[in-house]
């Protein structure tokens, strides 16, 4: 049987229709992969469109493998922002050092890529749009695996398929349901439960916002540190605006404030209040600011990603925080891994395949949480010492290996030729 005939007799068989909440960026990549193995794909999305904007990401190792098999490589290329420099300073604002990112990274220079989070999701949304129904400004409700599947929700050994109910279009019943919808996924709590029993808190809460470019930042980060807090301004370009970014050390997170915009900003004065350098006016954008986004540095762990018919990809499952740089890399091997194990194979056998193939490499990269969180945040003022002086010890220019968590997953070929 050559691929096109195989890739037939897959679309003609039955139980191939999937809702995925979230159009964030594993779930376009997700529906990308699926509508070629012969699904029919529904997206749901809160938000009205496709989100543009939104702070830079990284794309390495194995996931630029995934973009490429996607054909997007090229247009990314045109997108990437190409950080030049990445300056360090001490708390009265004069210079520890300054670096090309890839040295605290460990990224490839010419290989790897950071481009802005809507310029990758404007790619993954042009290339499955025509392929996918995209339901906007809606999200799942509820979902029942027991209506038509009777007791096997659980088991996934039978059963035909998962009534959705939507907060805005109705309901529909689906073969498959994946959870793509981020850390703080609403399809997660109503499959597993609370977040808090998954969270993972790391010890800081951190805000980003946009501001405007008042040094003449261009291609460049330049990062503020004083025991415990972090400011940061980032440049991606010779823009009128900049990404500001402040962190702070906290050993319990501040649940008062995540949803109380006015509690955030009392903490980021409180936390604050004494810092020097161009932070004053970090947090005076931070009040007029219309995009502010405040949360805790946190990933999610959780012992299995699926229950019955429903999945979970990318931060709904296994956030890795930024502090490892990893999350959008996570988030497109994901959806390739769990595309690929249901594109030959039931549910049953392709999420325990998706789960045993992955997971090593989850793990892997879950675990640069330590080094990026010594490099870029040190709590104490003796650990900020020892940070400093590695950093000037890190003149030269990175390798052209990068760390070997990036790539430690070798993609399986698909089964089947996609169409």
């Amino acid at each position: 049987m050559n691929p096109s005939d195989q890739l037939t007799d897959i679309r003609s068989k039955p139980g191939r229709t999937v809702l995925i909440s979230g159009a964030g960026i594993a779930g376009p990549a997700l529906a990308y992969w699926l509508s070629r193995y012969g699904y029919t794909v529904t997206v749901v999305e809160k938000a009205a469109a496709p989100r543009s904007g939104g702070y830079p990401i990284d794309i390495r190792g194995t996931a630029l493998d995934v973009v490429g098999r996607m054909g997007l490589l090229p247009r990314l290329r045109d997108a990437h922002v190409d950080l030049r420099r990445l300056t360090f300073l001490e708390g009265d604002g004069s210079a520890v050092t300054s670096l090309h990112p890839h040295s605290v990274t460990g990224g490839v220079p010419g290989r790897d890529l950071e481009v802005r989070r809507g310029d990758l999701t404007d790619a993954l949304y042009a290339a499955v749009r025509d392929d996918v129904e995209f339901l906007f400004d809606d999200s799942i409700d509820t979902l029942d695996q027991s209506g038509r599947s009777g007791d096997s929700g659980r088991s996934g050994h039978s059963g035909h398929g998962v009534d959705v109910s939507f907060r805005g279009a109705g309901s529909r019943t689906f073969d498959l349901v994946i959870g793509a919808d981020g850390m703080h996924s609403h399809t997660r709590e109503l499959l597993f439960g609370p977040e808090e029993q998954f969270h993972r808190y790391l010890g800081y809460c951190f805000a980003v916002f946009t501001m405007r470019n008042t040094l003449g930042l261009s291609h460049e980060t330049v990062m503020w540190n004083s025991p415990g807090r972090a400011a940061a301004l980032y440049a991606v370009a010779d823009d009128d605006e900049v990404h500001a970014f402040l962190n702070f050390a906290r050993p319990e997170p501040p649940s008062h404030a995540f949803r109380d915009p006015q509690s955030q900003h009392a903490l980021l004065e409180e936390e604050f209040a004494d810092a020097g350098w161009q932070v004053p006016g970090m947090l005076a954008a931070a009040r007029d600011a219309q995009d502010l986004f405040f949360d805790a540095v946190g990933q999610i762990r959780m012992p299995r990603w699926s229950s019955g018919r429903v999945a979970l990809v990318g931060d709904a499952a296994y956030a890795p925080s930024f502090l490892t740089g990893q999350g959008t890399s996570l988030a497109l091997v994901g959806a390739y891994m769990l595309a690929r194990s249901l594109a030959d194979r039931d549910h049953v056998t392709g999420f325990a395949a998706y789960e045993h193939d992955t997971r090593g490499f989850v793990t892997t990269n879950q675990q640069l949480v330590g080094a990026g969180g010594a490099t870029l945040f040190p709590t104490t003022a003796q650990a900020l010492r020892q940070r400093n002086d590695r950093l000037r010890g890190l003149g030269a220019m990175p390798s052209a290996e990068g760390r070997p968590a990036h790539s430690a997953l070798t993609l399986p070929e698909p089964p089947v030729q996609p169409a």
